[in-house]
């Protein structure tokens, strides 16, 4: 399944956004996933628990697909 999801401003974590797509339910389920090699952003694994994505990117994490797109 694909969502999109609104970016306010320049950029948001890859945790806030986990819990901001309610795919996770806290921080430390979003750090641990990531920790895990869970999630891929542009279809490549994302070590960063805290990567700066931006409008254009695509992120992936248990069977979801979020495709970021610049608030308006």
């Amino acid at each position: 399944m694909t969502k999109t999801f609104a970016v306010r401003g320049d950029h948001i974590q890859l945790d806030q956004l986990l819990k901001a797509a309610n795919l996770v339910t806290s921080g430390g389920e979003a750090h641990a996933a990531v920790e895990a090699g869970l999630v891929r952003v542009d279809g490549h694994p994302e070590s960063r628990k805290r990567a700066k994505l931006r409008a254009g990117q695509r992120v992936h994490f248990n069977g979801e697909d979020i495709v970021l797109v610049a608030a308006t």
